[in-house]
């Protein structure tokens, strides 16, 4: 596979990289991008491995909550111009309380907004607003307490991060300091119990090569490992993450300390995993003014 510059661009970039490194990597994973950073993390050579889906489409995510239950429901649209227009924010906030009702992104898309289903709503916007718009994802959750938080919010309840928090107790306050700890730290499952194994079988396999490298006997080996992991595990999970309000606690010493239970979280980022093609603008104009053959 023939490696370009664009691709060791981007792997530099979400890495820190150097060049050479970067276009080594790729070549020697043919190309996988994914791959390649775990190959530099094997080598010590990532600075920062940003493995997490990049925002490359615009939008907003909106938020609604109702007796014990909260959704946050993602709509795309093509422009952040589109994303700033007060239509399509109405539409967001029409679709969220709709999705109150709704089991899943199906669900939805069948759910009344205004005497129509979800789709019909969205369809329509389209043809009003002269942009393609989709209802992208939703999520879901159910507690005694349920708190929503939006960040960057470009009105109210809807922004491009959006955050529900699960809560057994009310203490509202402290469930939204979770959830804007959520926002800002992005944890990739509740405890250790919820992480996905195959997600914890990788990183640990990762590990191992790291220490391998060092060179240092299997028994050695093996409690690097085991520190490693556990920082892993510590970092992964919102539980065990550093509250980001009182870093000397984790998360789950500060609820304790509140007389709360954390039961779940749902989090959401506008245009998450969804990669945006790079356009030349110059090379777009020349090729519309070019003469037509």
């Amino acid at each position: 596979m023939t490696i370009t510059a664009t691709m060791v661009k981007e792997l530099r970039e979400s890495t820190g990289a150097g060049m050479m490194d970067a276009k080594k990597a790729l070549t020697e994973t043919n190309g996988d991008m994914e791959a390649a950073v775990d190959w530099l993390r094997t080598k010590g050579l990532a600075k920062a491995a940003k493995k997490s889906g990049r925002t490359a489409a615009e939008g907003l995510v909106g938020v609604a909550v109702g007796e014990g239950r909260g959704v946050v429901v993602e709509i795309n649209s093509e422009t952040d111009f589109v994303a700033k227009n007060a239509e399509f924010q109405a539409l967001v906030r029409d679709v969220a309380r709709a999705a109150l009702g709704a089991n899943n992104i199906e669900g939805l898309k069948q759910a009344d907004v205004g005497g129509k289903t979800a789709e019909i709503a969205v369809n329509e916007a389209i043809a009003r607003i002269g942009e393609n718009m989709t209802i992208r994802r939703m999520g879901a959750i159910s507690g005694e307490t349920v708190v929503s938080y939006v960040h960057n919010a470009a009105s109210e309840g809807m922004g491009k991060i959006g955050v529900l928090v699960a809560l057994s107790g009310n203490d509202t306050g402290f469930g939204r300091q979770v959830a804007m700890h959520i926002a800002a730290a992005n944890p990739a499952a509740l405890d250790e119990a919820a992480l996905d194994p195959a997600m914890v079988a990788k990183e640990r396999q990762v590990q191992f090569d790291i220490a391998k490298e060092s060179g240092k006997p299997d028994a050695v080996i093996e409690k690097m490992l085991e520190g490693r992991m556990k920082k892993f595990m510590a970092e992964s999970t919102l539980m065990g993450q550093a509250f980001v309000v009182n870093p000397d606690l984790t998360v789950a010493q500060a609820a304790a300390e509140a007389g709360v239970q954390v039961t779940g979280f749902v989090r959401l980022a506008v245009g998450e995993g969804i990669e945006k093609v790079q356009e030349d603008f110059a090379a777009e104009v020349a090729k519309m003014n070019a003469p037509q053959s």
